[in-house]
């Protein structure tokens, strides 16, 4: 079995392109790339053609569906003690991570593109340090609560443990994140509760940012109080302004 195996590769690898791209076509019959393709009942060129024909807002959303799945793969698999018990249905945090001293709800973003570019802070709000990037921290559909009529797109602070960015825009890694405990991102003016639109993301760890999520758990369970260092004078005139604009 072994040199018939042998035999084969010596044969692809003296075939011609034309050749090994006939005999990957009959393979791929038999072997589908992916259990997608069965649900959708399409193969997988398919697939990614109509991904490569998509507009830049779904393929925002397709890039935030695979930094999630990067995070599965090349995070989560790689966590020796843990375990994935996210639950299904809809929930304010990508993924539910268990140890044996507990739980941690991660939500996944991406590094916010502008122009085909990693945005940077500064492109948000003025105040905000002009060599960093920034991560939108709000979902993706807006809405309001039926019974307050509050927009339901901000995120609260209780709805999450840690906050995970991919930084794939700035470094084309899929690997690469950056985590921050969910408590030291700067909130919202005139809302303590709500976490501000944009957040700052610094483009290597520093004194709030790690690159190991195991030393942000260590930081989120050692209750150590801490916030994104911004100048704040700035954020109560945005709020100002944000009030002015409504009372107009």
């Amino acid at each position: 079995m072994s040199n018939r195996l042998e035999q084969i590769k010596q044969l692809l690898a003296s075939s011609s392109k034309e050749q090994r791209q006939d005999i990957f076509r009959e393979l791929r019959k038999e072997f589908p790339i992916h259990a997608i393709e069965q649900k959708l009942n399409a193969e997988a060129e398919i697939i990614l053609e109509a991904i490569s024909r998509a507009g830049d807002l779904t393929l925002r959303g397709i890039r935030g569906i695979i930094a999630e799945a990067a995070f599965a793969t090349k995070i989560v698999g790689t966590l020796h003690g843990w375990k994935d018990t996210t639950p299904q249905g809809n929930h304010p945090y990508d993924f539910v991570l268990s140890d044996n001293v507990g739980d941690m709800r991660v939500q996944v973003k991406m590094q916010r593109l502008k122009s085909h570019q990693p945005m940077m802070a500064k492109e948000a709000y003025r105040f905000l340090p002009a060599d960093m990037y920034v991560v939108e921290t709000q979902r993706t559909r807006g809405g309001n609560d039926p019974r307050t009529g509050q927009d339901t797109r901000p995120y609260k602070f209780h709805e999450f443990d840690i906050l995970a960015v991919s930084l794939h825009p700035s470094t084309g890694d899929w690997s690469r994140f950056l985590y921050i405990v969910n408590s030291w991102l700067l909130p919202r003016p005139g809302d303590e509760k709500l976490m501000l639109k944009f957040q700052p993301v610094p483009k290597e760890p520093n004194d709030n940012w790690t690159d190991d999520f195991l030393t942000c758990v260590s930081w989120f369970r050692s209750r150590e109080l801490r916030r994104i260092q911004i100048d704040m004078p700035a954020i109560s005139r945005l709020d100002k302004k944000r009030r002015k604009r409504k009372r107009n």
